[in-house]
């Protein structure tokens, strides 16, 4: 074919645009495959680009996100690295330690705990019976000793009545035998506190199931009431767990309503030792309403003992205090309440005294609990609560740790005041 002046014209032109099509084809077709020389390394080691799941298509405007080599990973196979993480997960952790079964807790006996209480009073720094003594033994015991006494013995918050009643005993006996014998002198000091205390007073707490006429079995009501900050709901967890030890069955009830983490925190007290819960399904129910359920849900289940804990309270604030009469008038009507347990805080004084009596007019207080009991030079509470509402302090509070919580034995505690 004669080749004239026009093909050699396109000729010129369209060959070097062919040739470099040609060779741009090649340069893509070496980058998509793995290892071949063309390829550069941060192609197979970048992190590929969003996949549309199987069956689906990228829709209509939206277009891959391509960096560099992202037509390589597009086009080419997946790195086999890549496809070991994807067929071959790591195990789910929290699955298996969910499956694990936590143990419950197993409290400590209830004997010997008062042992904890000597020690720790005797540690606190001059303790109220240390501080008698180091008076009584003095030589000669003029005016300013006796008013010393005093002195210490108000400041202990032992009350003005039996702190004259102590001193007067201790002037009878000074003149009578005298006080020249350190021994003597302990012995006598003991006597006499011991008597304030009063250990014929009924402590134990009615924890006993009764039998309703029809029969039924019917769960000891205890209702444990006090302010804010005194340590009440913990102190529920506590009792709960001196019952566990005793071999009662339990069941709790949640009805502080109000404070958000109350019923949360009584929960986790009882599922440590197997005790449920019976709570409201949202914060601000009706009070009444849940102490009410407790007590039935552990009279189905026949339960030895219903501990409800109560919103915490300030004595000068009477529509919360009607409030606890009404929670009071309701849990009767299923059960006669067999304990009201009132919870102070030993280091409040004679602020605790207040609460204790309007408590006592209110919910007709049966004893008490006295938390921060230890390390306190003011053991003298015990004394003056008992004297202000004519009830015992049945329980106190030895320390922060769950097993801190014992029956109050009067004998130890005098021991542990007086002990050096």
């Amino acid at each position: 074919m004669p080749v004239n002046s026009e093909t050699l014209t396109l000729l010129a032109v369209g060959l070097p645009t062919l040739v470099a099509v040609v060779t741009a084809a090649a340069l893509l077709v070496r980058r998509g495959r793995p290892g071949s020389p063309g390829g550069s390394e941060s192609s197979e080691t970048s992190e590929a680009p969003t996949r549309p799941e199987s069956g689906q298509g990228a829709g209509a405007g939206q277009q891959p996100t391509a960096g560099p080599g992202a037509a390589g990973d597009v086009t080419g196979p997946v790195p086999a690295e890549r496809t070991v993480d994807v067929a071959t997960p790591e195990p789910d952790v929290a699955v298996e330690e969910l499956s694990r079964v936590v143990p419950l807790d197993v409290p400590a006996p209830v004997q010997g705990r008062m042992a904890r209480l000597r020690d720790r009073l005797a540690r606190s720094g001059s303790p109220l019976g240390a501080r008698l003594l180091t008076v009584l033994s003095r030589d000669h015991l003029g005016e300013d000793d006796w008013d010393e006494l005093e002195e210490t013995l108000l400041l202990a918050d032992i009350g003005a009545g039996p702190a004259a009643e102590l001193i007067d005993a201790l002037r009878t006996q000074a003149r009578v035998h005298g006080l020249s014998d350190p021994a003597q002198v302990r012995s006598l000091l003991r006597a006499q506190l011991l008597a304030l205390v009063d250990p014929a007073l009924d402590r134990s707490l009615a924890t006993v199931p009764t039998l309703a006429e029809d029969g039924t079995q019917v769960p000891a009501v205890v209702l444990v009431v006090g302010v804010n900050g005194t340590g009440k709901t913990t102190t529920v967890g506590k009792l709960a767990r001196v019952l566990v030890a005793e071999g009662r069955t339990v069941v709790l009830g949640a009805a502080d309503t109000f404070r958000a983490a109350a019923a949360d925190q009584l929960q986790t007290w009882g599922s440590r030792v197997g005790v449920p819960t019976v709570r409201a399904d949202r914060d601000g129910a009706d009070p009444a309403a849940v102490a009410f359920d407790a007590v039935r849900a552990g009279t189905q289940d026949g339960v030895d003992v219903v501990l409800v804990d109560t919103a915490g309270r300030l004595q000068n604030k009477a529509g919360l205090m009607d409030e606890l009469g009404k929670i009071t008038r309701v849990l009767t009507r299923q059960a006669p309440l067999s304990e009201v347990l009132l919870v102070l805080d030993a280091t409040t004084g004679q602020n605790g005294l207040n609460q204790a009596r309007v408590f006592g007019e209110v919910a007709g207080v049966t004893g008490i609990v006295l938390t921060k009991l230890d390390g306190t030079a003011k053991g003298g509470i015990v004394v003056a609560v008992q004297r202000q509402l004519g009830v015992p302090v049945k329980l106190v509070g030895l320390g922060e740790g769950p097993d801190d919580l014992a029956p109050f034995d009067p004998e130890a505690f005098v021991d542990g005041l007086l002990r050096e």
